[in-house]
């Protein structure tokens, strides 16, 4: 049985989200190896080699801004094509780096090609969801987290079997097959493939501005945490558990396990958003944030990994709320655009975390003080959801017109 091709289009919509945090996240653990197999090259400091990638991070937020021009200057298609091609080339590219320098510049390239995924892939996806949008981003967030969890695993084993350029040989190359086998698949119309969409409802203004304040607050604030949380879980692995960057297959192990629990949790929020009004999946989520957080910055032993889980379930779930609240409160045409801002603004925060990271780690020799900081922060996103709009007009966007208007 021939998958209808609005489900094809998906499958490769969630392929490319995989591949973004897959490779964004290499890095983190590769470096574990970098520093043991060519110290004279790249050194043996944690933090100045994890600090490669800060260009990544930042080309990664600003590259996300002029994605809405972009897209409708070049097609959706051509972009996401662009994603694939460039962003396998320039994963191979780091593996070939003779020198920390050329290592920063393919990052970085990799980094600008990455930044299509999230505001074109997103508005491709929610429009071809029809009417169960959570359970599609639910879904897609889960093939997210699955690079997530799979990045320090397959890496790990990559960097102690193959040597660390393979690490980022391998997917490089894997994502390259998958842009080309795209690029034979039939240009379609991912508005209509599923049948006539239905009209999209006039909101009141004050309600939509109120849900926009907080979506761009919340993106401000959780691009840094999440990234920050992917970002250090292999170190922290390391330091709390496996005791030793010897232990590389481990570290990943547990780091895989962690990030696992934060796939799960999308794919369920994913299901809860299509029944439930989003600020009342989003609360119990920032609740559970800022104490999972205090409590990991002083843990030791196997109690890190259920500590480690509740926040990566609480983070990750978020992701699917923050993506759905455009979904509902955005209409189509504006959608690219304000996904383009939103993840513009999400990923400053996120580009800030890898030499915040590297810089804590540094100064303190742990991850403590970086976790403290991170709970300061979690208070932020635990302010936006409570200021968040809980309408349920949300499920029967046919009344919002008969709705009563909100006091400014």
């Amino acid at each position: 049985m021939s998958l209808h091709p609005a489900t094809r289009q998906i499958a490769f919509i969630n392929a490319a989200h995989s591949a973004t945090h897959f490779s964004l996240l290499i890095l983190a653990t590769a470096v574990l190896g970098l520093v043991q197999q060519e110290p004279a090259r790249f050194g043996t400091e944690y933090g100045p080699i994890l600090a490669l990638g800060t260009g990544m991070f930042v080309l990664y937020g600003v590259g996300s801004l002029p994605m809405g021009w972009l897209a409708a200057r070049f097609g959706r298609r051509a972009l996401m094509l662009a994603f694939f091609l460039g962003t396998g080339g320039c994963m191979a590219l780091a593996g070939l780096a003779p020198s920390p320098l050329w290592m920063a510049v393919a990052l970085a390239g990799m980094g600008a090609f990455s930044a299509i995924y999230h505001p074109v892939g997103t508005a491709m996806l929610v429009e071809a969801a029809g009417e169960k949008v959570g359970r599609a981003v639910g879904l897609n967030g889960v093939f997210g987290n699955l690079g997530v969890a799979t990045a320090p695993v397959l890496t790990a084993f990559l960097v102690a079997t193959l040597g660390w350029r393979w690490a980022f040989l391998v997917p490089g190359l894997l994502c390259v097959v998958v842009g080309v086998l795209y690029a034979r698949e039939p240009a379609i119309d991912m508005a209509t493939a599923r049948g006539a969409a239905k009209p999209f409802p006039a909101i009141p203004p004050a309600v939509v501005r109120r849900a926009v304040v907080v979506l761009l607050s919340i993106a401000a604030v959780s691009g840094l945490v999440f990234n920050a949380f992917t970002l250090l879980l292999p170190k922290l692995m390391e330091e709390r558990l496996a005791g030793s960057p010897d232990l590389l297959p481990v570290i990943g192990a547990l780091a895989f396990i962690v990030t696992i629990c934060g796939g799960l949790t999308q794919f369920t929020v994913g299901r809860m958003i299509d029944r439930m009004t989003l600020k009342r999946v989003f609360l119990p989520m920032a609740l559970v944030q800022v104490p999972a957080m205090l409590a990991l910055s002083f843990a030791e032993g196997w109690m890190v990994l259920p500590l480690a889980a509740a926040l990566a379930a609480s983070i990750f779930g978020q992701v699917t709320v923050n993506e759905t609240m455009t979904a509902r409160y955005i209409a189509p045409p504006l959608r690219v655009r304000l996904y383009s801002i939103r993840f513009f603004v999400g990923f400053l925060g996120a580009a800030a975390a890898s030499p915040l990271i590297g810089l804590l780690h540094e100064a303190t020799g742990r991850l403590d003080m970086a976790l403290l900081v991170l709970a300061g922060f979690s208070g932020v996103t635990l302010l936006c959801a409570l200021f968040f709009p809980d309408r349920r007009e949300e499920l029967r966007p046919e009344v919002w017109q008969a709705a009563p208007a909100p006091a400014e």
